[in-house]
Order: structure tokens, then sequence, then C-alpha cells
């Protein structure tokens, strides 16, 4: 992948939040994502529907991509899911999901892909948070879930090291509709500074352009205000 060309990007959680921003700025910067979602995406953009949970069928379906579209060229792992509260009074399977979404889900998508992007010599771009680096109460299974994503990728990057390129996003608060349906006292404060996820995507856009050799390994993006970093 030359760094002005994109190409073609996996993104999971593309149907909604930063996953549809990120496929909205890779659109426009020439690439061609393709969303992996629950739900359709709206606009009429590339979609294979697959619950990430399932991580047999997500690896099955990266496949799938790849071989339609000749390769992949980058993979951006935008999707994630909460379930709040303490840790005894949070179901077990509604805490399991979340680790299953957000941490074997980004990791079977990344697996499945690893062999074209290194063909490609593309890039992953995983997405942590700030939650993956401190802790809340209330969060065990959302921190749990991004303290993994972290640790993996950092890992990955070692073991990928002049073959395929990875950077770790680590983003803020953003205006999505990740918070709603949450009781209120799990909802940020009315006067909450939170970061459009447009804004968050040419982050990512950027990570991707990164030419073959030369690493963003983490990047932060938050608002000035950001209250959980550092």
């Amino acid at each position: 992948m030359g760094h002005a060309d994109l190409g073609t990007v996996i993104v999971t959680g593309g149907a909604s939040g930063l996953g549809a921003a990120v496929c909205e700025a890779i659109g426009e910067a020439g690439g061609t994502p393709v969303a992996l979602d629950r739900n359709r995406p709206a606009g009429g953009r590339a979609w294979r529907e697959v619950d990430l949970a399932d991580t047999r069928r997500a690896e099955a379906v990266v496949e799938q991509v790849a071989q339609e579209h000749g390769g992949l060229d980058a993979v951006v792992t935008a999707a994630g899911m909460d379930a709040c509260g303490v840790l005894d009074d949070v179901p077990a399977d509604e805490w399991e999901r979340v680790v299953m979404v957000n941490l074997l889900g980004t990791v079977a998508v990344v697996r499945a892909a690893l062999g074209h992007l290194e063909r490609a010599r593309g890039r992953v771009v995983t997405v942590g948070s700030t939650l993956g680096l401190r802790v809340l109460s209330d969060a065990s299974a959302y921190c749990a879930s991004k303290f993994g994503v972290v640790g993996f990728t950092r890992s990955l990057a070692l073991e990928t090291a002049g073959r395929v390129g990875v950077t770790l996003l680590i983003p803020g608060g953003m205006q999505t509709a990740f918070f709603d349906g949450r009781d209120e006292k799990y909802k940020p404060a009315a006067d909450a500074v939170l970061a459009p996820p447009r804004d968050v995507a040419t982050a990512v856009v950027f990570a991707l352009r990164r030419p073959p050799g030369i690493e963003l390994r983490e990047l932060v993006v938050c608002p000035a205000q950001e209250t959980s970093w550092p």
C-alpha cells in the first residue's frame, strides 16, 4: 500500500459512531471501506453482516472480503460496546460479551487479515480507549477489554515489525450513540466536552497514510478538556 493510496480497508463497527466516521473519511480519501457490523451502514457503503462475538464467523467474513477485493490494505477495529455496573450486578453473559466483541473480535479480524496485510505492506489500526490505560468503577468489563486491546496491539507491533504497520488509537470521549440507553449516572455530564467522531477519524486516515517502515505506534486523540487523560 502506497502512503497515498488507502486501498481496501475493513472497518469493524462501521455502521455507527467512530466506525461510520472512519468509513466516510476513508471514502473521501479515495479508499474503499468495507464495514463489518451487525447493522447496515447508511449511505449504501460496502457492508458485511457479522456479530464479532462469533469470532470464527468474523474470520471467515474477513477472508471473503479479501477474496472479493483482491486483497486487503488495512484494518481498523472500531467496534466496541460496554456493560456498565458493579461486577456482581452485570449479568455474566453481558460482561463476557463486552470482552468477546471488544477484544476477541478485534483479535479475530486482525488474525484473519494478517497474511493479506503483509502482502500489501498494509496497516492495522486498533481502537483502544483512555480506559485501556486507567480505570473507572462500574466499568470492569470495558476496562478489561480495552486493557487487553492495548496489550494485544503492543505485542502485535513487535511480532509484525517491518512486515505490517500497527497503530494503537486511544480516543477519549466522543459524540456518538455509545452512551445512549445507559442509566443517567453512567452518561457523560451535561457539560462534558466530547470529540466529534469525524475529527478522530481524520487521525485514523493520517495513521493509514504513513509510508511502509515508518510507524505511528500510539496516538491519543481527545478533547482539550478531556478529564480521562492523562
